[in-house]
């Protein structure tokens, strides 16, 4: 090929990654221009003022800072044990299940905890005649519940940094387990402490399935699902704007100031390369053993607990269509969505990679943000802005689902990105200026990326699978009862108290997202090994 038909086809792609995240910013800059308050929608300042919003504002923060408190404090004995006690028996399964947790959807867990600790849960004539699920204990069980396994991998990652040398020192100079805790250990945490704690914060901050599902009422309400109210059943465009104005302030700026503090690749797999770490004293190990089989226990109850609800059921009888047609319309929106993200954040990443190869850091850094800025924004806020904008000028009942399809993918290409980034950056490094002397076409390049990055997209897509499947908050603003979800379904049941078939839904989309995980580490681990 010659040279100036190599700069031609150089140039086509920096303008297609270009046009890719002129897309992405395009959606992101509709939803905002609908939030400014387009076609005469206006901020309701009165708003801010009354003791609704007070409340609302107030009930959001102390949820999410007790949540993230709770996740942090009680996932450090935990991934000790993890660390100290590398032979725990089924190590690996339960870092893979912790995986599980944190990405299912929302709906399985909330189906659980019901089935569980629910009015006529397994396990609530224990807990005395007042015990209530709904409201703030029910939130901060399902929240501790979906980030403490987060909290755990990340805490376990950052043990595993510590310098063996570090230990060995330790072990020379005859500390004892508590110096060990505060002149070593502790100090490898403390760092990341912060910076997880602000993140599980916004997390919870943007919850909206668990508090719709377990708020219990006005007392108990957030932002997300303040937000959700106003718009479907009081039509109050302008109370919705200055809420979700207020989430976007809040949950956006945080994210803003975190990102700064950078990341960990968390879902790494355990590689079980356990380098050398202090033994237990003769006390410890039973109380990691302990802790861990605590720990083990309260993952799997509310998974657990969807059992006895389906073994209830006439399998032989039960309406399977009911459930298969929303399984097969979760998975065609997951496909679809996660295809389009791979393909787009594949798009995106091309100006940041040119940037690179020609050393123009600024505008690499510049393209990065870019590429990741929907993380900023809560589904919530997007879709709310999109709707108002669409409102007078489309047919949502006809064209809702296009739009939960392309917000999903739009959503959960920051996540895509992130995980295709540091594989394409490594064949640059290694290949780009073979690459570049040979002249090649960007198909013969696609070619020869193509073996290199395939597990890599793999496990992207997997991710992006679950990631989308359990979308909740898009589709209740542009889904249609025509094209329920599995998720929305479990909701519509666990809301008539048919719990039989909502566990039904559940551990179906259970086994789904389990599957997934399990294609996800399978491939994570071989281009780890890579």
């Amino acid at each position: 090929m010659s040279g100036a038909a190599a700069l031609r086809s150089s140039t086509r792609m920096l303008y297609a990654g270009l046009l890719a995240l002129s897309l992405s910013l395009g959606v992101t800059g509709l939803a905002f221009y609908g939030l400014i308050g387009f076609d005469g929608a206006k901020l309701d300042t009165g708003l801010l003022s009354d003791p609704y919003f007070h409340s609302v504002v107030g009930f959001s923060i102390k949820q999410a800072a007790l949540s993230a408190l709770l996740a942090v404090l009680l996932a450090w004995p935990v991934a000790r044990a993890l660390h100290y006690s590398p032979g725990l028996w089924g190590r690996r399964g339960f870092l893979s299940l912790c995986v599980l947790c944190f990405v299912m959807p929302t709906l399985i867990l909330i189906t659980g905890l019901v089935a569980l600790l629910g009015r006529q849960g397994l396990i609530s004539p224990w807990l005395g005649p007042d015990w209530n699920l709904y409201g703030l204990p029910g939130i901060l069980i399902a929240h501790l519940y979906l980030n403490l396994p987060f909290a755990v991998r990340v805490q376990l990652l950052q043990l595993q940094h510590i310098p063996d040398n570090s230990w060995k020192l330790a072990a020379q100079l005859k500390l004892g387990a508590w110096q060990r805790l505060r002149l070593i250990e502790w100090p490898a945490l403390r760092a990341g402490m912060l910076q997880l704690f602000g993140f599980i914060f916004v997390l919870c901050f943007n919850s909206f399935a668990v508090v719709l599902a377990l708020g219990g009422g006005p007392r108990a309400t957030t932002l997300e699902v303040a937000i959700y109210q106003s718009l479907k059943y009081d039509f109050n465009i302008p109370e919705a704007l200055t809420l979700a104005w207020t989430q976007l302030l809040i949950a956006g700026g945080l994210f803003l100031l975190l990102s700064r503090l950078g990341g960990s690749d968390w879902l790494g797999v355990d590689s079980s390369r356990q380098r050398w770490v202090p033994r237990p004293g003769a006390l410890m190990t039973p109380l990691h053993r302990l802790v861990y089989g605590l720990a083990t226990l309260a993952l799997l109850l509310p998974l657990l607990a969807l059992l006895p609800a389906v073994l209830q059921v006439d399998l032989a009888h039960f309406d399977w269509l009911a459930i298969a047609r929303p399984a097969l319309i979760t998975l065609v929106i997951a496909a679809l969505a996660g295809s389009g993200a791979l393909l787009l954040a594949y798009a995106m990443l091309l100006p940041l990679r040119h940037a690179r190869a020609r050393q123009r850091s600024t505008l690499a850094l510049l393209f990065d943000w870019f590429s990741v800025h929907a993380l900023v924004a809560p589904a919530m806020v997007v879709s709310v802005g999109l709707y108002i904008l669409l409102l007078p000028r489309l047919d949502l009942e006809a064209w809702g689902m296009l739009w939960v399809i392309l917000l999903n993918l739009v959503l959960i290409v920051p996540y895509a990105v992130q995980q295709l980034r540091p594989r394409l950056l490594q064949f640059d490094r290694q290949y780009h200026r073979l690459a570049r002397s040979l002249k090649l076409t960007p198909l013969a390049q696609l070619r020869i990326e193509w073996p290199y990055m395939r597990r890599a997209c793999v496990t992207s897509f997997a991710l992006m699978l679950l990631l989308a499947m359990g979308d909740v908050a898009i589709f209740s603003i542009f889904g249609s009862s025509d094209w329920t979800t599995l998720p929305w379904l479990i909701y519509g049941y666990a809301g008539t108290y048919r719990m039989a078939e909502a566990s039904v839904a559940s551990l179906l989309l259970l086994l789904i997202c389990a599957l997934l995980v399990w294609l996800f580490q399978y491939f994570e681990k071989g281009r780890q090994d890579a």
